[in-house]
């Protein structure tokens, strides 16, 4: 099955029922692929769905992802310092890495930019959500 890293954007544009990314939502739901995340990765979700959405939406998502047989936790143990321009940023890329994910997911033009380094390595399999929607084929 796929493995994705998705980043805080991105699931929180799946989750509102008209939100530009729901069919996100519905893929996980519908375990088309697995959602993969850290500790730190968490942490940050429920910091902004609090803040942008609300608290009970946050208490929703976090009792529906981290209960779904299609949700893989992952702490990396290395930290690979690739995103220089903004660092917070690493947290999506180690995580990726270090569980050997198919794809990370995001329109951030800072993990973007990591495809343009050449011969990065290691290699980050960034996908913006539109890719993603395809490689699911939704």
């Amino acid at each position: 099955m796929i493995k994705a890293v998705i980043d805080t954007n991105s699931l929180l544009n799946s989750i509102p029922k008209k939100g530009s990314l729901r069919w996100l939502y519905d893929a996980f739901r519908n375990e088309e692929f697995v959602w993969v995340c850290s500790n730190e990765i968490i942490t940050e979700y429920a910091e902004v769905i609090d803040r942008e959405l609300s608290h009970q939406a946050m208490e929703i998502v976090f009792s529906i992802m981290l209960t779904a047989v299609n949700t893989q936790r992952y702490e990396p143990s290395y930290k690979w310092q690739l995103v220089s321009e903004d660092p917070d940023d690493n947290k999506f890329v180690d995580c990726a890495l270090g569980a050997n994910v198919d794809y990370l997911v995001t329109s951030d033009r800072h993990l973007r930019n990591l495809l343009k380094i050449k011969d990065l390595f290691p290699p980050v399999p960034v996908v913006t959500p539109a890719q993603f929607k395809k490689i699911l084929g939704r």
